[in-house]
């Protein structure tokens, strides 16, 4: 009985240790990052009164380390989160859902491009970025109670740029092409689903509409991490934008940012001001992990984005041989380049080290799987901005741009691989630029790209972007007006002033839909004869549904659907609706929830619609456990919810003021996660006075610190559709400073 005992006294031995290296191998194993050059950095943060920071340096450097470190005291836990993913060790902190991104993060090699692409940017743009990185470490070397990871600091400048070079192909809708690789599902890549009723028609102002961007699937839970888009989750990303000029709005020009993101996590809003003697001035937001502004305005000039969805990937099937360690090119069998790499896997307080392998071919990214007979498949994936970091330098340039051509002459060098940008400036100037870095495919060959490309060909394995005078553009057009909501760019300016998608390349895969949004806003501007302040906010925060798209193929439903008793009574109550998510009728909250499904099927090009009798049941029931009626007011129903605040909201899922996408909470409600974030009102004078600004954030400049008084107190004006003032001027910024702070990491 002894060596019985013995043994399981080394047994049990075994598993502690087991447990203690499951417990603390991963910090050990993680990548050294050498910290940036030693240099003295001093700024100066001065905060509003509501925590808006103005961050002041003598040098351009010097301010991009106050602004990590601004930023890291209000969020410093999302900030740790980009870090985490820009090293390929989120899995250690978020589990498996982490671990999704950071076998992304190696399968894209981001890390490698950051490696090659880095040390060829200007010296002052990588000053930026080490100084930013340097401001990061300082923050966590002060703060070390706050560290989520061992050995996650220090970091520098090419880690920051190793994150840019993860995250931004998942703005144009990457995620949708891996997910169904990987999953074996087929991929949904064509402009408009085979769905019977889904609306081809084209009139001639307002083609008919295809998939948007702004679905998210149906569980999605309140998050405080970052949220890369990934299958589904692709479709987060949505936006409205508009300029006027002084003609049309009958005094200044003007300049209307109004994006639609995730209210947290890594791609949610971040609200600063910057101004250094070197004469970067500029004021917007930002997503966490950069150092500048990726929207706003400076002195002189101002732009905003939407996403916009061309057809940026290929996808192409490899010819493998029998043990799937070559694929066949022109005739030729080369080697399928692989590389093992170890995804860390947080499982409560052990970390699991999975081996997953990661292959490339010239193509690009290889994804694996086995087929239907159980042969292994290869499809590789090449993508617009593939290998590509230059727009860290190419957005630098922009927040100092202080005309029209400098702002293009940096667009048009196609670096920042997609999105629309809506531009106004002192000057009266108001332009559009459906920018995308949309792959240079050869026109002279016959191939399908929206399908999968034979991938034995090197004769379609493009090179580089398309030409900038290529891609569709809008300067100063006779309407007075531009906008976008995520629509094709061919509804930009009104009759008359639209580009026309005959003069543009079929091979550019230039998307031809419409988003509600972009209905109601077209018809809108269309209509109105004076666009002043006035007119537009009846714009901007419109709240009504066309009848049209997806939203007449739900009504047309409702009017053939059978029903009895209390599904009867909704069915009715909604056909009795009146279109307007205003929280003033009666079916206002049974349609928010209604529309919500149809919307994600269309925007997702789901093979079918939902069944209305089975939804309509499901949404009647909730609304009775929860409300104990069919028709409870919506402003009961839809919440904007942080810390202790519980705020009614109005506005729908693809309406003009949007709220899009919630999560269902204990008590029934919805608490939005997705819809109006970041707003910011610009104007210039016609008289050439200085710009001036107004700006909203859903809840606070300190999301992720419930202790602070700017948790919370932007809350109360975002659900009244208020804005309040910017303070984008030094003497304003000095009157209006609530807090002043020197930040240095001098010894």
């Amino acid at each position: 009985m002894k060596w019985l005992k013995r043994g399981g006294l080394a047994l049990a031995a075994i598993i502690v240790l087991a447990f203690v290296v499951l417990a603390t191998w991963e910090p050990f194993f993680a990548r050294e990052t050498v910290a940036p050059p030693e240099r003295v950095y001093t700024a100066e943060i001065v905060r509003d009164e509501y925590g808006v920071p103005h961050i002041l340096g003598k040098t351009d450097a010097d301010v991009a380390f106050g602004v990590a470190v601004a930023h890291a005291q209000d969020d410093f836990a999302t900030l740790q989160d980009v870090v985490a993913m820009a090293k390929g060790r989120y899995g250690a902190i978020a589990g498996e859902d982490g671990a999704q991104f950071d076998y992304i993060y190696h399968l894209l090699d981001a890390r490698g491009t950051a490696e090659r692409e880095y040390p060829k940017l200007p010296e002052d743009t990588r000053a930026l970025f080490e100084a930013y990185a340097s401001g990061l470490n300082q923050f966590a070397e002060a703060n070390p109670d706050e560290v989520k990871l061992g050995n996650l600091f220090p970091v520098n400048g090419e880690d920051v740029a190793a994150g840019f070079a993860l995250r931004q192909p998942f703005f144009f809708g990457l995620g949708n092409v891996i997910e169904p690789l990987v999953s074996g599902k087929p991929l949904r890549r064509e402009f408009g689903p085979d769905i019977p009723g889904f609306p081809r028609e084209v009139s001639p102002t307002m083609p008919a509409s295809a998939p948007g961007e702004e679905a998210e699937p149906e569980d999605v839970a309140r998050r405080a991490r970052p949220v890369l888009p990934l299958g589904e989750d692709a479709g987060l990303l949505g936006s409205n934008a508009f300029a006027v000029a002084p003609e049309k709005s009958g005094g200044p020009t003007t300049l209307i940012s109004n994006s639609h993101q995730p209210l947290r996590g890594g791609v949610a809003w971040y609200e600063f001001s910057v101004e250094s003697e070197e004469g970067w001035h500029f004021t917007g937001a930002n997503f966490p992990g950069s150092p500048f502004p990726f929207l706003g305005h400076n002195e002189h000039l101002g732009w905003t984005n939407t996403v916009n969805r061309p057809d940026m990937v290929d996808v192409y099937e490899l010819v493998l041989n029998e043990d799937a360690t070559a694929y066949r090119l022109d005739g030729e069998w080369r080697d399928l380049e692989t590389e093992w790499v170890t995804l860390p896997v947080r499982m409560g307080p052990v970390v699991l080290p999975i081996r997953r392998a990661v292959h490339r071919s010239v193509h690009g990214p290889v994804i694996m799987r086995e087929g239907a007979d159980g042969a292994q498949e290869a499809f590789a994936i090449r993508y617009g901005g593939i290998g590509r970091i230059d727009q860290l330098d190419v957005y630098y340039r922009l927040n100092k741009a202080t005309t029209l051509a400098e702002w293009q002459e940096q667009l048009a060098r196609m670096a920042i691989p997609s999105t629309n940008f809506i531009y106004a400036d002192e000057r009266g100037n108001i332009a559009y630029v459906y920018n995308a870095a949309i792959p240079d495919r050869p026109e002279d060959v016959r191939a399908n790209w929206r399908g999968v490309l034979p991938g034995d060909r090197s004769d379609l394995i493009w090179d580089g972007a398309v030409d900038y005078s290529e891609i569709p553009k809008l300067v100063n057009p006779d309407s007075g007006w531009i906008y976008n909501a995520n629509n094709e760019p061919f509804t930009a300016a009104g009759e008359g002033s639209d580009l026309s998608p005959e003069d543009f390349s079929p091979v550019l895969g230039i998307e031809r839909k419409q988003t509600n949004r972009s209905r109601r806003a077209y018809k809108l501007l269309s209509e109105a004869e004076l666009l002043d302040r006035a007119a537009l906010e009846r714009i901007k925060y419109d709240m009504t549904y066309e009848r049209a798209n997806y939203v007449a193929v739900l009504w047309d439903s409702l009017e053939r659907l059978e029903a009895e008793g209390e599904l009867a009574q909704a069915r009715d109550l909604l056909l009795g609706w009146d279109f307007t998510a205003d929280n003033e009728g009666a079916a206002d909250a049974l349609a928010l929830l209604m529309i919500r499904d149809w919307m994600s099927a269309e925007y997702q090009n789901k093979a079918e619609w939902p069944d209305t009798g089975e939804k309509l049941a499901e949404h009647v029931a909730h609304l009775k456990e929860h409300f104990g009626r069919i028709d409870p007011p919506m402003s009961e129903l839809l919440r904007l919810r942080q810390g202790d605040a519980d705020l009614p909201l109005d506005g729908g899922s693809d309406t003009l003021k949007a709220s899009t996408t919630w999560e269902v909470d204990a008590d029934g409600r919805l608490s939005l996660v997705h819809g109006d974030s970041f707003i910011q009102w610009a104007e210039w004078p016609a008289d050439g006075g200085k710009v001036r600004s107004r700006s909203i954030q859903p809840f606070g400049a300190a999301t992720t610190r419930p202790d602070s008084p700017h948790h919370t107190d932007q809350m109360e004006l975002y659900a009244a559709k208020r804005l309040k003032p910017v303070h984008f001027w030094r003497e304003d910024v000095l009157a209006h400073a609530k807090s002043r702070q020197t930040v240095t990491n001098a010894p």
